[in-house]
């Protein structure tokens, strides 16, 4: 199977099962907080560190599945599982300057990058 395949595969069921999950925890929590999305970014972070290990540690696969499961699924399940999984690799790697300024790049410029993002909206 060609590698896009895996890719489409285990992106569409990452991005049914984030639709899923986070609608039926949010209709089930308390509104004005975002419970789904939350519970989203923890499951998948514990997917890809478990399938991390896992395929590194424990057993060897086929990478065409590691692309199915944790650049797919994972990757579209939720991308902070993927934003989380680089800075663990840069922690192992001894490089802690690069893992906080992984974190705080990604947060701070993203959230600026939105804010600029809607005030050009506002614009148009």
């Amino acid at each position: 199977m060609h590698t896009w395949l895996y890719l489409i595969i285990g992106g569409s069921v990452g991005t049914l099962s984030r639709y899923v999950m986070a609608g039926v925890i949010g209709q089930r929590s308390s509104a004005g907080f975002p419970w789904g999305t939350i519970a989203v970014n923890v499951t998948g972070c514990l997917v890809i560190g478990f399938l991390d290990v896992l395929f590194e540690k424990k057993f060897s696969i086929n990478p065409n599945m590691r692309l199915l499961l944790m650049t797919g699924f994972c990757g579209a399940f939720t991308t902070f599982s993927t934003l989380i999984l680089e800075t663990s690799d840069l922690l192992k790697n001894n490089q802690f300057l690069h893992a906080f300024g992984n974190v705080m790049i990604s947060l701070v410029i993203g959230f600026t990058a939105f804010k600029l993002g809607t005030i050009i909206a506002k614009l148009v």
